[in-house]
């Protein structure tokens, strides 16, 4: 296929409306309508209130998203089914249907499903030569046959792409196969090169971003009209909870990235800093850490962090403490404190207090360390530490273990020259399951259990079951803990699950990773396994529930427990849901309203009026300020809440402050008050209302359309419609509705 390459082809989209791309103009996909982004959006899907869910689309729009990125997948949602009911409804709201859509899953029938429900010309997010170049022009060609465009990732047969080489090789080669054998347009070729996360504390990790802007930079020079996107927000995980440093960051990466030639990313639209705003030592630390500039930039950005996080409890006071004032504690408190703020210059020192102390070596790791990393799994959990932190004191946890090791050692020797049987920990097999290549929170995990003295083995990532199952048995494995972080990997858990069940093992099997659920694992894989299938939170969990497993005296009561929760959560899921009414049923079951001449008004007038420079000062009599208090999280009612014993002073300066501003506005004219109202003679039809031109009502004007409920509230409660409250045009009675729309 012959490429012209002599000026970029911008990709075309569309909606309910056309799209262009404009040369320099950054492209703003939307990310709150994806489950895994989303807690809000995730929640809205599982309870099934996609109507309310539209309403999270809207707002993405109204914040300036161009596309619309729309996923589904999480382990409990048929990710079909809400796809298409999701698009379906979406379809009929003119302010959300007129962008683009981008359908995102890493279920190929997920994405299909989407495409078949696109009004216009969509994205596809994604494919990848992960299953081979066949798998690879199959999906390729089905795209093109729905007339989409596509989101490649970086990603092939050996793995996901994290290197700068490996990002640029695998792009040329899918883009070849796109152009020259598929016949894609190169326009709608979309690479996704992978931003992953920076500032994890693992070194590796350091040059991500760098390597992200540099291959972007390689595809706009060498792969002609060829897009460049990516998912923003990885870019900060591990400042998760600290949404000042993410946004900051996710502001300058954007600004070198879209220099190198960045075409488009999923963001969250409403929450997207101005990059010359940033602050100026924000800024400096967060370059930093993106552009690898210096080898202690995490950290330094990581106290930064904490100073902000300080600052914000203090109400943004300043305190001075003495830095070694934390050293004046019991021991135990300051093992502690050491593991939360990964502070190693005292902790062989500590340890051998500890050590002391309490007499054995596997004392104090059971002891005192083990709770001081539960406080960190406590904390990380809620979202107030972050992830190079966590890193931090695994290591520092580390280091304390080494210097208890040759303390066991000799302990371990002693009782062998005694004739006393010496127990191991246990061995413990750990695998990213086949498909993902996310290891981070794995390699979390195995550093924590390989200093409490388990044998740990970890197979890396893209492991397939019969590998993880024949190594278990090799080994003769006490454990097998089971991560990932995309959906996929939850169906491939299933099957690990099934196969351990059907090669009769006997041994409990952990289950981790930030996709997966105590719901999904209780409800999706436990019950393929006879044997204790158990879900581990995050790092700090997986110590005591090891322990528990390989308990000789608490085994069974954690297993009898463990169990009992589970059948909890099952039941819970099976049982019986709110069922929807049949509509014939439902409109059976109308408002009950009976209908009579005397209790219909009628307005002054019909037609329409308009309002035009009204008055401000009139207006500002029919403020209702309650909303406004509220907005300032003061919680009470106007005007009783200015004399509140506890919020009073708070709502009497905000009040104001408010009047002032109102006073400013007012007297300034900064802004217009207009209005449009009307009334039109209508009746209901059924669902449906009818607005009619004039009172002879022999013309239909339009017709509204609305829907009914339809929940079964055991049949004691009318399923409404708005409907029901306009005079059915059967009845005879001549009534009417009334439309405004203001400024």
């Amino acid at each position: 296929m012959s490429i012209d390459t002599t000026e970029s082809k911008p990709l075309r989209l569309s909606g309910s409306q056309p799209f262009t791309q404009q040369p320099g103009v950054f492209i703003m996909i939307g990310e709150r309508t994806n489950v895994a982004g989303s807690p809000k959006f995730a929640k809205l899907i599982k309870e099934g209130k996609y109507e309310e869910a539209v309403s999270v689309a809207r707002q993405q729009v109204e914040n300036g998203a161009n596309v619309i990125d729309i996923c589904m997948d999480e382990g409990m949602i048929d990710g079909v089914a809400a796809m298409s009911r999701f698009l379906q409804l979406l379809a009929s709201e003119p302010e959300v249907a007129k962008v683009p859509f981008m359908v995102d899953s890493s279920k190929w029938e997920v994405i299909v499903a989407g495409l078949k429900c696109l009004q216009g010309k969509g994205i596809v997010n994604s494919i990848s030569l992960k299953e081979g170049e066949e798998k690879f022009r199959k999906n390729a060609a089905t795209v093109q046959r729905y007339g989409a465009a596509v989101v490649v990732m970086a990603f092939d047969e050996q793995g996901q792409a994290a290197t700068y080489e490996d990002k640029i090789r695998i792009c040329e080669r899918a883009y070849r196969i796109l152009v020259n054998e598929v016949g894609f347009a190169p326009e709608d070729i979309i690479f996704d090169p992978n931003i992953l996360t920076v500032a994890t504390g693992m070194e590796e990790h350091n040059n991500y971003a760098v390597d992200f802007i540099n291959a972007t930079r390689w595809i706009k020079q060498n792969l002609p009209h060829a897009k460049v996107s990516g998912g923003v927000s990885n870019i900060s995980f591990s400042f998760r909870g600290n949404n000042k440093v993410r946004e900051a960051m996710h502001a300058a990466f954007l600004y070198h990235a879209i220099a190198a030639g960045m075409d488009m990313g999923i963001v969250n639209a409403g929450m997207l800093e101005v990059y010359e705003e940033i602050e100026p030592e924000l800024k400096e630390l967060v370059e930093d850490v993106l552009l690898n500039r210096r080898p202690d930039a995490t950290e330094r950005l990581v106290d930064f962090g904490e100073q902000l996080k300080a600052s914000a409890t203090t109400g943004g006071a300043t305190t001075e403490k003495k830095t070694e004032e934390w050293r004046n504690g019991s021991v135990e408190d300051r093992l502690a404190h050491a593991l939360v703020k990964g502070i190693d210059t005292y902790i062989a020192a500590d340890t051998e207090e500890a050590r002391a102390k309490l007499g054995r070596p596997l004392l104090v790791i059971e002891g005192p360390l083990m709770a001081g990393m539960g406080i960190v799994g406590d904390l990380f959990g809620a979202g107030k530490m972050f992830l190079p932190q966590v890193v931090k004191s695994a290591r520092v946890m580390k280091k304390a273990v080494a210097y208890l090791t040759p303390f066991m050692e000799a302990e371990k020797e002693a009782m062998a020259a005694a004739g006393i049987e010496v127990k191991t920990q246990g061995k413990i097999v750990l695998a990213t399951v086949k498909g993902d290549v996310h290891d981070i929170g794995k390699n979390i995990v195995g550093v924590v259990l390989a200093c409490n003295n388990y044998e740990v083995i970890d197979m890396g990532v893209m492991v397939p079951a019969e590998k993880i199952l024949e190594r278990a048995k090799e080994i003769r494995a006490d454990i097998i803990g089971l991560s990932g972080l995309i959906t996929p990997s939850l169906d491939e858990m299933v099957h690990v699950a099934r196969e351990m069940e059907r090669q009769n093992f006997k041994i409990p099997l952990l289950i981790g990773g930030a996709t997966t659920s105590r719901a999904h694992t209780a409800i999706k894989i436990a019950p393929h396994y006879s044997e204790p299938v158990v879900h581990v939170l995050d790092a700090s969990r997986a110590v005591p529930v090891t322990t528990s497993l390989l308990s000789e005296e608490g085994r069974q009561s954690f297993i009898d427990q463990h169990r009992a929760e589970y059948e909890g959560v099952r039941k819970a899921h099976a049982a019986p849901k709110l069922k929807a009414v049949p509509i014939a049923d439902a409109r059976a079951r109308r408002t009950p309203i009976e209908w009579r001449a005397e209790d219909i008004s009628r307005p002054s007038f019909t037609g329409v009026r308009v309002l035009d420079n009204f008055p401000l000062e009139t207006l500002r009599e029919f403020i209702d300020w309650s909303p406004f208090f509220h907005a300032w999280g003061l919680k009470g009612i106007y005007p009783r809440i200015l004399d509140d014993e506890k919020q009073g002073a708070q709502a009497r300066q905000v009040f104001t402050e408010g009047n002032a501003l109102l006073d400013k506005i007012i007297a300034g004219k900064l802004i217009t008050a207009r209005a449009v109202y009307g009334f039109w003679p209508a009746n209901a039809v059924g669902d449906d209302v009818e607005l009619y031109t004039d009172e002879t009502r022999s013309t239909v004007l339009d017709r509204f359309h609305f829907l009914r409920q339809q929940v079964n509230r055991e049949g004691k409660e009318p399923c409404r419609c708005l409907s029901d409250f306009v005079a059915p045009k059967e009845t005879g009675l001549q009534d009417h509705v009334g439309a405004f729309a203001v400024t």
